[in-house]
């Protein structure tokens, strides 16, 4: 048996398994993005910690269609969350978020797509927005719980795939 199973290896039939797609996220100055603001329930760095880590959980998911051993870098310089915080005084000391047509999400962000031999195959500067966010007709649960930033990753992500600028497996 261990004969057969270094006679495939040898022949290349049982190689290593081929490395995932990876994404590696970072956040550029964010005390200067436009609103992350907590809605009172949450500290400001618990809230600013949660909003990373949801994030990073939305392109890691959008990433694992991309061809195996590719490498998409992302560094986000701007975030402006759906909805506006405002201070509620007449219950409670919190803030609460208020979503209106109004405050659509947006983002701004770089990108570098690297194949499993580290070229750049492409990169760019994206500035989304989704000013119909509140026209869709029901915003699949996802991921995160932000739902209309997240279906706004993956539409733009669709589009990448569309444009065959991102490879899939």
């Amino acid at each position: 048996m261990k004969k057969f199973i270094w006679g495939l290896l040898a022949a290349g039939l049982l190689g290593p398994a081929a490395q995932a797609a990876e994404v590696k996220v970072s956040w550029h100055e964010p005390e200067k993005f436009t609103d992350i603001r907590p809605n009172g329930y949450e500290t400001r760095d618990a809230f600013q910690q949660r909003v990373f880590k949801e994030f990073d959980q939305m392109f890691a998911a959008q990433a694992q269609r991309l061809a195996d051993g590719y490498l998409l870098e992302v560094t986000v310089t701007d975030l402006d969350l759906a909805g506006e915080v405002r201070p509620l005084f007449a219950r409670t000391l919190n803030d609460i978020r208020v979503v209106k047509e109004l405050y659509w999400p947006r983002m701004s962000f770089r990108y570098t797509l690297k194949d499993p031999q580290g070229k750049q195959l492409a990169a760019g500067k994206e500035d989304l927005k989704d000013m119909n966010f509140m026209m869709r007709a029901g915003v699949t649960p996802g991921y995160t719980s932000f739902g209309y930033e997240e279906h706004m990753l993956r539409d733009w992500f669709h589009k990448k795939e569309r444009d065959k600028v991102f490879p899939l497996k």
